[in-house]
């Protein structure tokens, strides 16, 4: 393949890796703004966001396997179309249904996104060499949409208002389109490759009435008909997914990933830390909004210093890995975070910004010191043959980590009377989870 369709093939794949990692912060900036226009209460905004979430979560495992079945290419542009689509009516939303169901469209187009970007680009380059370097500037790039996401969504609402947030996603979209349809070479469809769509109906479902029973348990009450009802069908439906895995030919969750401990280990430490994460990231959105008065735009600058400092400490994990072990490294940025968490107790509803960045830093050094290593211990223990479903399963746990933390973390703080208290409850269950993963790497490093 010339070097000029690598690289633009790189570029369409950036774009849509990018823009998935872009749509997953710079809502938080404009909760409030939401809330304002649509009449939202927290529990409505937890969907706004959690909506997004739960499709990228449960289904980025399906669509990996659709690629292989029908060819990468064709599924990638679907799902850019649906994602770039799914913007625009979350732009043209007329009441707080229909954004949080176009939010729900949107995420599964981004779940869509990720795994088969993945795959072309492994098309595209033959090289190992030049497929490591395409490979990490990918991820770059959706280092820096995720750092850029809080402070574009202040910029965008400031200068207009929180529609445009969505209405970004457009321009991107159909430059992404017209490479991918341009440049882009397609794969091999396997048409052997099977479709676990009762595994598929079995997650979603099931990670949805998770997120339900805990958003609304916070809402209406935890002995509420609905979130006990909620919560007991979550369990069941959980239960069934799991044995639809163990007996299905090409199940889309392989449990014999998990006979390996690192593995399991790096599984559960990435829906820990992503749990603790998230959470805080959306409390705190609200926090300096309600709380502290700020406007999105002041929120979004709030949130520099800690996305900032992910993509450089990104760079260094791996260098670190390499002298110390991945679980060291792993267990040393869960702690660093955990001691930011922990020392951000000092807040108050006036406390000097100043007074909290320091912790903020602390936050976003240790979510990106762990990751990489995190991902390289996973990937180091299975087959290479089975790297991108490896891949696609600690994904697909970060992103729950995701939907607990904002349905948990944000039922805490869903009365304003009680938002503070709530906060240092959160801010002590982050402690908590952080602490907990360092705990597991240890064990990991222990045992191997």
């Amino acid at each position: 393949m010339p070097h000029k369709t690598q690289a633009l093939t790189l570029a369409a794949m950036s774009l849509g890796f990018g823009v998935v990692q872009l749509d997953v912060t710079i809502v938080n900036t404009a909760l409030t703004t939401i809330g304002s226009g649509l009449q939202a209460d927290t529990a409505a905004l937890q969907w706004v966001v959690n909506a997004y979430t739960i499709g990228l979560a449960a289904f980025i495992l399906t669509a990996g396997a659709l690629g292989d079945r029908i060819g990468a290419k064709r599924v990638f542009i679907a799902g850019f179309a649906l994602f770039t689509a799914a913007s625009v009516g979350c732009a043209l939303a007329p009441s707080l249904g229909a954004l949080i169901a176009a939010r729900g469209i949107q995420g599964v187009g981004a779940a869509v996104l990720v795994p088969n970007s993945l795959a072309l680009l492994n098309h595209a380059y033959a090289d190992p060499a030049e497929r490591g370097r395409a490979v990490g500037f990918w991820a770059a790039g959706a280092s820096v949409a995720l750092t850029a996401g809080p402070l574009a969504g202040g910029l965008l609402i400031h200068f207009s208002n929180w529609r445009a947030i969505f209405l970004v996603n457009l321009p991107i979209g159909l430059v992404g389109l017209f490479l991918t349809w341009r440049y882009a070479e397609e794969t091999p469809p396997k048409q052997n490759r099977r479709l676990d769509l009762p595994g598929q109906a079995f997650a979603m479902l099931a990670l949805g009435l998770l997120a339900a029973s805990i958003i609304e348990g916070g809402k209406a009450g935890w002995h509420s008909r609905f979130v006990e009802i909620a919560a007991v069908l979550a369990v069941i439906l959980s239960v069934a997914f799991i044995l639809q895995e163990r007996r299905y030919a090409q199940p889309m969750l392989p449990l014999e990933l998990f006979s390996q401990r690192p593995v399991w280990l790096s599984v559960v430490v990435g829906l820990l830390v992503n749990t603790a994460f998230y959470g805080l990231i959306f409390v705190l959105s609200l926090y300096f909004q309600k709380q502290h008065g700020l406007s999105p735009l002041q929120t979004g600058l709030a949130f520099l210093p800690m996305m900032a400092v992910v993509l450089p400490f990104n760079i260094l994990g791996p260098r670190l890995s390499e002298r110390f072990g991945a679980a060291a490294v792993i267990a040393l940025g869960a702690v660093i975070a955990a001691a930011g968490a922990g020392a951000l107790f000092v807040i108050g509803k006036q406390t000097p910004y100043v007074l909290l960045c320091a912790q903020f830093l602390a936050l976003g050094g240790g979510l990106g010191l762990l990751v990489p290593p995190l991902t390289s211990m996973l990937l180091g223990n299975v087959d290479k043959a089975r790297s991108g479903i490896a891949s696609g399963v600690l994904n697909s746990a970060r992103q729950t980590g995701s939907v607990i933390g904002v349905a948990l973390f944000g039922t805490l703080v869903a009365e304003d009377a009680t938002f503070m208290a709530g906060l240092k409850i959160a801010l002590g269950l982050a402690v908590g989870l952080l602490a907990a993963s360092a705990a597991i790497a240890i064990a990991a490093r222990d045992k191997r």
